[in-house]
């Protein structure tokens, strides 16, 4: 491998870890809110025993998400430096607004929500618990404003051949930031309310085969069964909207993306959509692929028209080329792409695979929340094993579904770092090859492999973590009853008399 795919390699496998663990957070933190309300307005133990327990998880999840974080505002130095000065004027104030609300906003109020339990007033507690959980959601804007501006860079003029800001809202309010923000944070509710439902499914089925267990318990995980549920078919919902207004400004924005996300080689108008393709898709060609279709689909995904023309690969490549060129410039820095021909096809397995996991996922994904809702209407819970272990399943569609999105967002806008805008911000874009710091494959693969072992040992503290404080249930976060106060002797008198 060279320095360029050794440093994406690491970039991905600890941005994709790191991913993990963010929409968990956005999510459960709105959700652990809204339980903590639904107890200070009705005082029902029951909601103050569903904060406690699903509040502990977020707390474990949080502090693995801040550990891994870190390591992402490093990498920026580490091996993308040439990519940090080129886009250092634009991304300085998004992520200096990202770092001013994770770390101050969200981590003042988490402070006093996990201290304050029994030393601050209720609503205030309350009022804590929602101002880090909305400084998370404001977090995630500011960051992926920054990533839209990769896809799309608009509010910036080349100055000496690099972008300088002109438009701080312009950036935050960018078309593709707001396509991509609600459509992000819903998939954040998916993973919330699989995690609730897959947990939930597991301790209700265990109380509910136990006929001595706790009445209270068992409303706890009905409660959070059903909450988990409902939030994943309303994400569902919000994902398909969004999603189809993000597909729509990919057709205008990456025309590449979109062509390489349906291995479409060549022209079409109108264009069907590939829901199954049998073949080598990695030929630009196409020549042996046999595709499953759903004619001029992918023409109204495009245009909302069925009758438009979506161009192929074939095609775009001609016009990448005389627009930005055959040949990377000739310069020392690019190592050996210097002077070479640029290959404007993004890797057609990852992008079209990528795009139907990511569809595919987030099928299952509602299809087990609406079944959850359905097996445990009014009152019913199945009595077979089956029940649980499908629960629990289902918690990693979600997650699967989120990352093959990324991955496939990302891949599909190769060869370039920043993406060129067909309609604004001339001259403000880069290929990724251009992007890596000056140094040698051996330190980058050295970084990598330690980042790579690190990571997996952080990923079974998480897995611990999570499965120890799932498995031990609410009795494992509720303080045990006070023992009852013995009487004085004259009183036991006083009573029997």
């Amino acid at each position: 491998m060279n320095v360029v795919d050794l440093a994406r390699w690491q970039f991905g496998i600890t941005t994709v870890y790191h991913f993990l663990m963010v929409p968990l957070t956005i999510g459960l933190a709105l959700l652990v809110a809204g339980m903590q309300t639904a107890w200070v307005r009705t005082s029902e133990v029951k909601y103050l025993r569903m904060t406690k327990f699903w509040g502990k998880l977020l707390l474990v999840n949080f502090a693995m998400g801040v550990v891994t974080g870190i390591v992402q505002e490093f990498q920026f130095g580490m091996s993308w430096s040439e990519y940090s000065r080129f886009v250092g004027d634009v991304f300085g104030a998004p992520l200096a607004m990202e770092g001013l609300v994770a770390f101050f906003v969200e981590s003042t109020f988490l402070g006093l929500w996990i201290f304050g339990w029994d030393r601050l007033p209720k609503k205030v507690h309350l009022a804590c618990a929602w101002a880090f959980s909305l400084a998370s959601m404001a977090s995630a804007w500011f960051i992926l404003a920054a990533n839209s501006w990769m896809q799309h860079p608009v509010g910036v003029e080349l100055v000496d051949g690099r972008p300088k800001l002109t438009s701080i809202w312009a950036v935050l309010t960018n078309s593709t930031a707001l396509a991509t923000v609600p459509h992000t944070v819903a998939g954040a509710f998916a993973v919330a309310g699989s995690f609730l439902v897959g947990i939930a499914a597991w301790h209700l089925w265990r109380k509910h085969r136990d006929a001595g267990s706790d009445a209270g318990d068992r409303a706890v995980w009905r409660a959070s069964l059903r909450l988990g549920g409902w939030v994943g078919v309303a994400a569902f919902a919000v994902l398909a909207i969004t999603g189809d207004v993000q597909g729509k400004l990919m057709f205008e924005q990456q025309p590449m993306k979109m062509a390489a996300a349906e291995a479409l080689c060549t022209t079409e108008e109108p264009a069907a959509f590939s829901v199954f393709a049998v073949g080598d898709v990695s030929r630009p060609d196409c020549a042996d692929v046999k595709s499953i279709t759903i004619p001029a689909l992918l023409s109204f995904l495009a245009t909302n028209d069925f009758d438009s023309q979506v161009k192929g690969v074939d095609q775009l490549v001609g016009e990448y080329r005389a627009k930005y060129g055959t040949n990377y410039p000739v310069d020392e820095r690019l190592g050996e792409f210097s002077g070479k021909p640029i290959d404007y096809v993004p890797d057609l397995p990852v992008t079209y695979w990528g795009f139907r996991l990511m569809i595919g996922f987030g099928v299952l994904a509602v299809l087990g929340a609406a079944g959850a809702l359905w097996l445990t209407r009014r009152g019913r819970v199945p009595r077979g094993r089956w029940f649980p272990l499908l629960g629990l399943a289902a918690i990693a569609t979600p997650f699967l579904a989120n990352s093959f999105g990324w991955i496939f967002t990302e891949m599909g806008r190769q060869p370039f770092i920043v993406a060129p805008n067909p309609s604004g911000a001339e001259g403000a874009w880069m290929f990724t090859a251009q992007g890596v710091s000056g140094l040698s494959a051996g330190e980058v693969l050295t970084s990598l492999i330690v980042l790579t072992l690190v990571y997996g040992v952080l990923a079974v503290v998480e897995l611990f973590l999570i499965t120890r404080y799932a498995r031990a249930g609410v009795e494992g976060v509720m303080p045990p009853p006070s023992p009852p106060e013995e009487k004085s002797g004259d009183d036991k008198l006083a009573f029997a008399y």
